[in-house]
C-alpha cells in the first residue's frame, strides 16, 4: 500500500516507472531485476539485512483503473534462534499482487495503492508481504534443544550435558549441627515419641 507522505526516489530499485505503458489497457511490461534491501525490513528477531539483494520477478499490466503488479520477490533473511540464540538464515520468496490506481480515479477501496504520477512505490507492499511471512519465533531447527539454564551451554552441541543435583544451600547450617552421641542431626529423621509422666492415679495404684 502506497503512503501519501512518502517522498519517492525515482532512482530507487523499489520505485517502478510505468511511463512506457501509457494508459492503454492490456499493455504489459516485465521487470526482472535485483535491488538492494531497504533498512528495517523485518521484525525484531529476524529480517532482511540492509543492502542485501532482493530478486524481483514482476509483470506490470495496464488495466482500466490503473496498473496491476504481480509476480514474486525473493529475499535473504537472517535472525537469531529464540532457543539457542545461534544465527538463523534462510531464503524467502513472497508473492506480489497489487493494483495501483491511476491518479484521479476513485477506487472502491479507500486504502487502495496509488500511482504517484507514473511511479509505483513497491516498498510498502514488499514490507507487508515479507513481515507476514516471517516466523515470529525463528528456530535454527525444529528440535532445537536450547541452552542450559544453569551455565548457558548450547545443548545442541552437547546433548549429554548434565549438572550434579545441588541441595538447597539454606540447609548447610543445619547439616553442620551435631546431635547427641556425636551423630549428625538429620532434620528429616522421625523424632522420638514423647514419654508420658504417670499421673496421680497411676502413683496410687503402685502404692
Amino acid at each position: 500500500m502506497s503512503s501519501p507522505h512518502r517522498q519517492l526516489n525515482p532512482r530507487s530499485g523499489l520505485v517502478l516507472d510505468t511511463h512506457e505503458l501509457g494508459r492503454r489497457a492490456g499493455a504489459m511490461k516485465v521487470v526482472q531485476t535485483s535491488v538492494e534491501a531497504p533498512a528495517d525490513l523485518g521484525i525484531g528477531v529476524i529480517g532482511v539485512p540492509l543492502g542485501s539483494p532482493i530478486e524481483l520477478d514482476l509483470q506490470l499490466e495496464s488495466v482500466v483503473e490503473g496498473v496491476l503488479v504481480s509476480g514474486s520477490a525473493t529475499v535473504e533473511v537472517r535472525g537469531e534462534c529464540v532457543r539457542c540464540l545461534s544465527e538463523v538464515s534462510d531464503e524467502l520468496e513472497v508473492a506480489i499482487q497489487e493494483l495501483y490506481v491511476y491518479p484521479g480515479v476513485e477506487p472502491d477501496d479507500d486504502l487502495a495503492s496509488r500511482l504517484e504520477g507514473d511511479l509505483i512505490d513497491l516498498e510498502p507492499l514488499l514490507r507487508d508481504e515479507v513481515v507476514l511471512d516471517l516466523p515470529f519465533q525463528p528456530l535454527c531447527r525444529d528440535d532445537c534443544s536450547g541452552l542450559c539454564v544453569e551455565c548457558g551451554a548450547n545443548l545442541n552441541d552437547d546433548p549429554g550435558h548434565r549438572h550434579e543435583a545441588r541441595l538447597d544451600p539454606r540447609w548447610d547450617a543445619l547439616r553442620g549441627i551435631e546431635g547427641g552421641g556425636g551423630r549428625s542431626y538429620d532434620v528429616l529423621q522421625t523424632a522420638p515419641q514423647a514419654t508420658k509422666f504417670p499421673g496421680k492415679s497411676a502413683r496410687r495404684n503402685q502404692e
